[in-house]
């Protein structure tokens, strides 16, 4: 782990909670531990947009841009040192198109591309039993999920909470199940905003 550097790259909306918690996972796992704060970079893109957008980003154009500045600025790391970007999108996510494009979507490799949400959980608690402590903090394994880009936003404002989505994804993605066939075991809202979810997200991957 001496080869694996962690950065965390807070704005306005970071929580406390979340940068301490950033930290703390650094410290437990070994790792060099970076911190970059993005407020004044996304207030310079924000200047530079204000003519060009009509009073500057906003919404998702602004939610947007805290995630390419953070991607812009890990592959400045890479380029300088030689470091391998990981993705941090996992497969919930990147089915659903809850990733940004240039921004958490940036890196060499994705190593939660397939593994599920609830099962990125779950293996944050066998890592936990197996090393016989506190290895990942628990309180990152159950907060709330929020990508963290505007005021009290939570991933369940907008896609149904991952308990009931992973296994519509699951029998979508991976089983190839039709409409009608997960209609007949799945809450029919979750399974019509999953499929829409799957199917609109495409051309980012």
């Amino acid at each position: 782990l001496e080869h694996v550097h962690c950065v965390s790259m807070p704005s306005r909306f970071s929580s406390g909670e979340t940068r301490a918690d950033a930290q703390l996972v650094a410290e437990s796992l070994g790792c060099e531990f970076l911190e970059l704060p993005i407020e004044s970079i996304a207030a310079s893109f924000a200047d530079a947009l204000r003519e060009p957008t009509g009073g500057g980003p906003s919404g998702l154009t602004a939610e947007n841009l805290q995630a390419r500045i953070r991607g812009t600025l890990l592959m400045a790391l890479s380029n300088t040192h030689g470091w391998l970007v990981v993705s941090t999108g996992n497969k919930s996510e990147l089915a659903v198109g809850y990733s940004t494009l240039y921004g958490d979507m940036v890196g060499g490799f994705s190593l939660l591309k397939d593994v599920l949400k609830t099962d990125v959980w779950r293996l944050a608690r066998y890592l936990n039993e197996r090393a016989g402590r506190e290895l990942i903090p628990v309180s990152t394994i159950e907060r709330s999920p929020s990508a963290e880009l505007r005021d009290a936003q939570l991933d369940e404002d907008s896609l149904p909470p991952y308990a009931d989505l992973d296994p519509v994804l699951a029998a979508y993605v991976e089983l190839d199940r039709s409409r009608e066939e997960l209609l007949e075991e799945f809450d029919p809202d979750v399974v019509d905003r999953a499929l829409a979810l799957v199917d609109r997200a495409e051309y980012k991957r």
